[in-house]
């Protein structure tokens, strides 16, 4: 019975993962998110329902419309892929459960999901998706008992308190933006599903990779130190490392100091 239950989660994860897709390419655009059907954007054929199995059809295919041969982007599979794979982790530090802690995680990593490719390609974080995914932190902390909504509250105000003090400094010593505000609301969000000492630890993993990332684009591929990098595409999967092992990282840090 449990592994049908882990084979359904991951199952669910690729089928909400082939929507997302959507959701990536679409809302950025201002576009409608259920019309018109999937096509191709070479040569605007409609897919068909065999062609948009997740992962499967892109594997069948090769990566290439059925009908001109034009490339499908890798981005797509590994949305489909990387979303079931979060659902069945999800699913497993959930306690094997079907419950709320389960659902909210999954809605969590949906909208990390969602936001870290939608910032990667078009360096926005809409907050059609960071507001909705703020109030539904905070109303899920009425009910959990990890979490009190004061907490929740804390946590939002120190991710967005932190990246806004960052803002701020910046704007004043070089007289431009060097933040974007959609990285404020996006942390609103993961502060209040996260709490203070998770989003602290979302902020340093998210920060150094943040840095590693630009210090190789620097040295490889010759970028300028002024060049722009997309914070949430960091942000997303350190919030989710955070959600799953945040608290056994914080304990083993705080635990040298008690030595």
């Amino acid at each position: 019975m449990e592994t049908l239950t882990l084979v359904l989660v991951a199952v669910a994860g690729l089928v909400l993962g082939s929507f997302f897709n959507v959701v990536i390419y679409r809302l950025p655009r201002g576009l409608n998110l259920a019309r018109p059907a999937s096509s191709c954007p070479g040569c605007g054929a409609r897919i068909k329902p065999y062609d948009n199995i997740p992962v499967l059809s892109y594997v069948v295919l090769r990566g290439r419309c059925r009908g001109c041969g034009a490339p499908i982007s890798p981005v797509y599979p590994a949305v489909e892929a990387l979303t079931a794979a979060g659902f069945v982790l999800v699913y497993l530090h959930a306690g094997r459960a079907l419950g709320p802690e389960f659902f909210a995680g999954c809605l969590f990593t949906s909208a990390l999901i969602v936001l870290g490719f939608i910032d990667a390609r078009h360096q926005i974080l809409p907050d059609a998706i960071t507001l909705p995914g703020l109030v539904l932190a905070l109303a899920y902390a009425l009910v959990r008992d990890d979490l009190s909504f004061r907490a929740a509250l804390l946590g939002a105000v120190v991710g967005a308190g932190f990246l806004l003090l960052v803002y701020g400094a910046y704007r004043l010593v070089r007289k431009k933006e060097g933040l974007g505000m959609g990285d404020v609301t996006m942390m609103l969000m993961v502060g209040a599903y996260l709490g203070t000492a998770r989003t602290l630890l979302v902020l340093i993993l998210a920060s150094f990779t943040g840095a590693v990332f630009g210090v190789y684009l620097i040295a490889r591929r010759g970028k300028d130190v002024q060049f722009a990098l997309p914070f949430g595409t960091f942000i997303a999967p350190a919030a989710f490392a955070a959600m799953l092992w945040g608290e056994a990282i914080v304990r083993a840090y705080l635990g040298l100091y008690r030595r």
